[in-house]
């Protein structure tokens, strides 16, 4: 379980550096800077997906035994 964790983190770092590069594009190249803010909304949505899958595994290991 603890590998679901450390993607979680990996896709929430992912976002961060997606939207520094949005930030910093955001005036030179509108649409590559959309490209990146996608990719960051996309990385948070990922990453809330894996928590939510997570903690569901979780609960059905623990109530398993």
């Amino acid at each position: 379980m603890k590998t679901y964790k450390i993607s979680e983190i990996l896709y929430l770092v992912i976002a961060g550096i997606s939207l520094f590069k949005t930030i910093s594009l955001w005036q030179t190249d509108n649409t590559r800077a959309y490209y990146f803010f996608g990719f960051a909304i996309l990385s948070v949505l990922m990453a809330l997906f894996r928590r939510h899958y997570r903690k569901k595994f979780n609960r059905r290991d623990n109530t398993s035994k």
